[in-house]
Formats: structure tokens, sequence, C-alpha cells
């Protein structure tokens, strides 16, 4: 007779949501399953099954996890990617299945720090000081129109955009530069002095990967301009990969 597995949906598109996959394709009882949005052209090598492209909003999302039988989703996202956190959190009360979100623990300001602390990427844009003329982006590819416009007021700010894709708008005076994290603290230091830069714009991501630009940015004196992370919903939290492991293990013995 054959064993019925047990299925369990990772909202994905981060280095956490790839480890995690990996991890629980181990676990013998289970079938993994990771959701991309499909932003990335080039995403990391996944275990398991791989869905990609958004569901339609919360109902859409708990239509899928109905219509597949899905027996836990697990939030690996963006800390900053509020929309699908949201949805995922609403959809799983549709849908009644067990939720759990596995959140970085966000960066916290350090002596000699010297942070701007904004809602949004928009407000960022307008939050760079207008005597800063070298910029380095690294909020993301897809929210650059905010720049864009900055740059028809300020032309004579230099920016140095870091994505893993090529961005979709030009911002005008630039450079892109295409990489992938971690960074180590000796590269991001040399990145700084090579272009100059006078500033950054981050999101707070948390995590180890990108945290070296933090103290590069912390020992020459550079502001960030630091967009903070949107409010969560309730729900179920951990903040690591084993925390997430030893969550699922708990509620597979109840079955």
């Amino acid at each position: 007779m054959k064993k019925i597995l047990k299925k369990v949906l990772i909202l994905g598109g981060t280095g956490d949501a790839v480890k995690l996959a990996a991890q629980l394709a181990n676990i013998p009882q289970i079938e993994v399953i990771s959701s991309l949005a499909g932003r990335t052209k080039k995403p990391s090598a996944l275990v398991g099954q791989v869905r990609i492209g958004g569901f339609g909003g919360a109902e859409g999302l708990a239509n899928y996890l109905k219509e597949n039988a899905i027996d836990f989703l697990i939030d690996v996202t963006h800390p900053c990617a509020g929309q699908i956190t949201n949805n995922g959190a609403i959809a799983s009360q549709l849908a009644q299945i067990p939720h759990l979100m596995l959140v970085r623990t966000q960066w916290e300001k350090q002596s000699g720090d010297n942070w701007i602390e904004v809602e949004t990427v928009e407000a960022a844009a307008q939050a760079i000081p207008e005597s800063v003329k070298r910029v380095f982006i690294t909020s993301g590819r897809q929210q650059l129109e905010p720049f864009w416009q900055r740059s028809q007021t300020y032309p004579d700010t230099w920016y140095l955009m870091r994505s893993i894709d090529p961005p979709d708008i030009e911002l005008p005076n630039s450079k892109v530069l295409l990489d992938r994290g971690p960074f180590n603290l000796e590269q991001e230091r040399e990145l700084l002095g090579e272009y100059q830069i006078e500033a950054i714009v981050s999101k707070n991501s948390g995590g180890a990967a990108t945290y070296a630009k933090i103290i590069a940015a912390r020992e020459l004196g550079i502001p960030i301009v630091m967009v903070q992370r949107p409010a969560m919903p309730e729900g179920e939290k951990v903040t690591s990969i084993e925390e997430a492991i030893a969550w699922l293990n708990s509620r597979l013995k109840a079955f």
C-alpha cells in the first residue's frame, strides 16, 4: 500500500527557503513544494517540486491550498515582502491548515551606525541627503522608479545598483553590478572604496548574507537609508531553519 505523504508548501524566493526545502526533503513522510513569484530569472536550484507564478491574492492562494490538499504552509519570503506574507496568513486561515512564518532577525542599529530610517523605498529616495553624489542602491531592482524620479531633480547624483538580474528601469548616470550574495566584509570594503560611495540604500533584510555592507559602512562612516520592515501579521513565527523543522516535526507527530 502506497504511503500517503503530507504536503508542505514553502513560499520561497530566499536563500533560507532553498536551504529549508533541501532539509525537508530528508524527512520521508512529507512532499515539498516550493513556490516562487518568478521575479528572479535564474533562481537558485531547489530540491523538490517547484511552482512559479502568483496565486491571485489571498483567496487564490487559499484555493490552491485546498485544491492541492496542502497540509502545511511555511512562509520563507523576504522579510520586506509584506503582501505575500499577509496573503499567506489569510489563506491558511481560509484553508484551515497550520501556518508558519520563518522570519530572519532584523538588523539592529549599533554604535557607529548612521541610519536614516524610513518606511518605504519611495521615502528612501527622498531621504538621500542632497549633498550625497554617489549612492549604492541595494534595495532591489524592481523598485527603482523613485530613484529615477530623484535623478530628474538631482542629475549630478551617480548610482551604483546591485542585483541578481538586470533592473527593469535604467537609471541615468549609473552602473549595474549583477551578483548574488553572500558578500564578505573585504568585498564590501573594496566596493565602497572603489566606487567612492557616499550613501547606501538598503532594506532591513536581516541575516548574515548581506550584513557585511552594514559593517563596512559603519567603519567608513557612510550613512545608510534603511527601509524598515512592514508590520507582520499575527501567527506562529520562528527565526531559524532549525526551528522551522522542529515546528513541522512536532505537527507531523500528531498525524
